[in-house]
């Protein structure tokens, strides 16, 4: 063999040594990329993370503090040291709140007021009330927004007014409170806002057609007052509890269709308790979002979008657990589908059979 023909089959070999190394240069420039790119959100995260709000000696407005989640909410901040204003529409219930709440003082200088007010009615009387407990309690360190109130039935039996009202008590019962404290609260660069929304917030089901409209509001309303207060140093949290045991749920389960109680008990039922200690350590932290167990997990990575982040753990989670979610998402809604399928056709042959008799 001449040295030609050597020089060339070693040119060859190399050639085609180059071209089987290539995919492996390939994954190292990645690899390479993706440590860079971590490395510099770590770099970055002091920057975007905000710093937990001390809630000892703050100031918290809970709108719907008389009962269930709100209430709770209410004893939760109650026992780190924060004075409270509950306000809410029955009196009466305000009251036993206020006592119960003064049970968990933690010295003798907290304060809870409150206030008996319809926060989706008028602007201007919700304005009123909110001054008012600033001059007794000091301007507004947080506020809660909990007041709401659900409906549930298929979209043609639900009465068109209940629409209107829904919007208003869910979505404009939070426009206003809030429109009432973020002056001043920019004014003193500090703050936060809570909505506490629904997982029907972050998924459409069956029945809530009413429902689940007014609290994506929310999270619209939430996304875009984020972006403009993020310079004042306040921040956004929307809450997204699941079922929770408290007197709302129990009135709506009255009327509450065959399919939609079937896929609500999918996923189990929390206590006010348990949801009040996750939604205010997010509050607290300044997390956009919040939710509760795995579920709540779930469907707040699979929903993020363009949502903010403000803890850089949480949008690493939310890039490698998004193709998985999705496709445990999918079972669900098949699930979901089969149950609506399932409860027609009963339906249809219980009429075929009264028809027959």
């Amino acid at each position: 063999m001449s040295s030609e023909e050597v020089s060339s089959i070693s040119d060859w070999l190399v050639l085609n040594s180059w071209w089987l190394l290539l995919p492996f240069i390939m994954l190292l420039v990645v690899a390479a990329f993706v440590v860079a790119f971590v490395l510099l959100l770590y770099m970055i995260s002091p920057l975007i993370s905000p710093k937990p709000m001390k809630l000892n000696g703050a100031h918290v407005v809970v709108t719907g503090g008389s009962s269930g989640i709100g209430k709770s909410i209410a004893v939760e901040c109650y026992k780190q040291g924060a004075f409270i204003t509950l306000v809410a529409r029955d009196e009466s219930k305000l009251l036993q709140a206020k006592k119960e709440i003064e049970k968990f003082a933690i010295n003798d200088k907290q304060v809870v007021l409150c206030i008996s007010v319809d926060v989706s009615k008028d602007y201007s009387q919700v304005e009123s009330v909110i001054k008012q407990a600033q001059e007794k309690l000091g301007p507004v360190d947080m506020l809660v927004n909990c007041a709401g109130s659900s409906i549930s039935g298929k979209f043609e039996d639900v009465e068109v007014d209940h629409f209107r009202k829904l919007m208003e008590v869910n979505y404009l019962g939070s426009v206003y409170p809030t429109r009432a404290v973020i002056t001043t609260m920019k004014e003193r660069r500090m703050g936060r806002i809570m909505f506490v929304a629904s997982q029907a917030a972050q998924i459409g089901l069956f029945g809530y057609t009413a429902y689940s409209p007014s609290k994506f509001a929310l999270r619209g309303l939430a996304e875009s007052l984020q972006m403009e207060m993020k310079p004042y140093n306040i921040y956004v949290t929307v809450a997204f509890p699941p079922d929770t045991d408290t007197p709302g749920l129990a009135e709506e389960n009255k009327s509450k269709p065959l399919e939609t109680r079937l896929i609500s008990e999918t996923s189990g039922v929390c206590q006010p308790d348990q949801v009040a200690k996750v939604v205010v350590r997010d509050a607290v932290q300044g997390n956009f979002s919040s939710s509760v167990g795995p579920d709540g997990y779930m469907l707040s990575a699979l929903t993020c979008g363009m949502s903010p982040v403000t803890s850089i753990t949480e949008g690493l989670q939310q890039i490698v657990t998004m193709g998985l979610f999705r496709t445990i998402a999918l079972f669900y809604l098949g699930s979901f589908d089969s149950i609506v399928r399932r409860c027609m056709i009963q339906r249809e042959q219980s009429k075929a059979t009264d028809k027959k008799e």
